[in-house]
């Protein structure tokens, strides 16, 4: 129901404005620019998003297979078993699932996007295995979904490199705010589903969340205290390194396991495409909308309706003119990006303008975009309170994100 609303939000917003736009202001081309926006966006959600995913789903969902086959998802998943269990109560002990997520949340962790889609999107299926509603989605799926909007990166070395590409001459120096912005909406993502689930707050559950506080911080301490040159080497070797060394340990674990690791590779293969099918649907019905909001000028006016309440209310308004990245992100990561790339360009990379744009792009992911394609991969209608964990979500990281860029930049 939600997202019906959303939906059908975006376009009777975009035709209202469109009209004002024609008939007060003179704009006799924007109905044109709407137009040509949905046909446009219909075509690249296929092309630029669906068909480049389509690789990458498929080898993953093949190396996934061989892991299951082997044994490897199973222990991982009693490993972490104490904590996911608190986090996931409705899924069984040992379950694939768990396992599954975790191999998510740690491709999303060392920014690998292509890896960590194929992996999320496996889990989703395994928890959807789970769902007595397969309409609805459950607690369970909620979590790991609102979870993984929260954007968990602990390298964030793509927006490192859009800063030196940009001009910067202190292109790390976002490297902790970005991770701090980061952690913190994903412990608000927890903190807001977990109330509404009912979680067990215990002892096991708190040390595991205060463990991970632990390792984040050492992890920032180690990067944080390399040369610039060694932070360049490490972002460039340390997430592929690991990606690759995974790869090859689960087909060593397979023949091990006298797994017939090709066999099972080609087996676990063929569902990529069938999934790839299933969600090109619900890529082109959100990411059309998205364009259409934003080429009718609702994310201008947003913004400016923003900057306007800020400056009424006395408080420094320096961060206004990198917001629309904060707003964009929940949308589209190709238009938050942009955005992003366009505020380096236009206020300067080392700008507060331009550094409160990084941190913005690197708090959050992007909500509606995995809604429509994890709970689109399983055929899910009814996404309950989903959208406004994760829009709540977004909106408290965003207003974490500017406390953490006026902390480090002024």
């Amino acid at each position: 129901m939600a997202l019906n609303i959303v939906w059908m939000a975006f376009f009777i917003i975009a035709l209202v404005i469109a009209f004002i736009k024609c008939a007060f202001l003179g704009d006799t081309e924007i109905f044109k620019t709407l137009v040509d926006g949905i046909f446009d966006s219909a075509k690249t959600s296929v092309t630029d998003v669906a068909f480049p995913l389509a690789g990458s789903m498929i080898f993953f969902l093949g190396i996934m297979n061989i892991a299951e086959k082997a044994g490897a998802i199973r222990h991982l998943a009693r490993l972490l078993n104490p904590f996911m269990k608190r986090l996931f109560p409705e899924v069984p002990k040992d379950h694939p699932a768990m396992g599954e997520m975790v191999m998510n949340f740690s491709a999303n962790m060392l920014g690998l996007d292509n890896a960590a889609t194929p992996f999320g999107l496996k889990a989703m299926d395994s928890l959807q295995q789970l769902n007595s509603k397969k309409d609805t989605a459950s607690n369970a799926q909620i979590m790991f979904l609102v979870l993984h909007t929260s954007g968990l990166t602990l390298i964030p070395f793509s927006i490192i490199a859009y800063r030196l590409a940009s001009g910067s001459h202190d292109a790390a120096s976002i490297f902790i705010p970005c991770v701090l912005g980061t952690v913190i909406t994903t412990l608000i993502a927890i903190l807001i589903t977990g109330f509404i689930q009912k979680l067990k707050w215990d002892g096991v559950f708190i040390t595991w969340l205060l463990g991970i506080v632990a390792f984040v911080c050492l992890m920032l301490f180690g990067v944080g205290n390399m040369s610039a040159a060694h932070k360049e080497l490490f972002g460039k070797i340390a997430g592929s390194f690991i990606l690759l060394l995974v790869v090859v340990m689960i087909i060593i674990a397979g023949a091990i396991k006298k797994v017939s690791v090709f066999d099972t590779f080609i087996e676990g293969a063929k569902n990529g495409w069938t999934i790839i099918i299933k969600v090109i649907p619900y890529l082109v019905a959100m990411l059309v909308a998205i364009r259409v909001f934003r080429d009718c000028g609702a994310l201008d006016y947003i913004t400016n309706g923003i900057g306007y309440a800020i400056h009424a209310l006395g408080i420094n308004a320096d961060f206004v003119p990198s917001l629309p990245v904060a707003i964009m992100k929940p949308f589209s990561g190709a238009g938050a990006r942009g955005l992003m790339i366009n505020s380096m360009q236009t206020y300067g990379a080392d700008s507060f303008v331009g550094k409160m744009s990084c941190i913005f792009n690197g708090s959050a992911d992007t909500t509606f975009y995995i809604i429509a394609l994890y709970f689109g991969s399983v055929g899910i209608k009814k996404v309950r309170y989903a959208v406004w964990a994760g829009m709540a979500t977004d909106i408290l990281g965003a207003i974490a994100a500017v406390f953490i860029g006026y902390i480090f930049f002024r």
